[in-house]
């Protein structure tokens, strides 16, 4: 699986865990557990609350 391939499914993940549970901490978890660096996982919180904000935008 290419590397791209492997952030979209990680960043799947988390989006499905964030609309479940809107924490950052908990988020922050799930993503340390995928076994990425700290800056890797605050990039992922980033990307996946801003997605979240985009989909929330669109159901309104």
């Amino acid at each position: 699986m290419k590397s791209d391939e492997k952030r979209s499914h990680r960043l799947n993940y988390l989006l499905k865990c964030y609309l479940t549970d809107p924490q950052e901490n908990s988020l922050y978890l799930r993503a340390k557990q995928m076994g990425v660096t700290d800056s890797t996982a605050k990039d992922y919180i980033r990307t996946v609350i801003i997605q979240a904000q985009k989909t929330h935008s669109k159901q309104i």
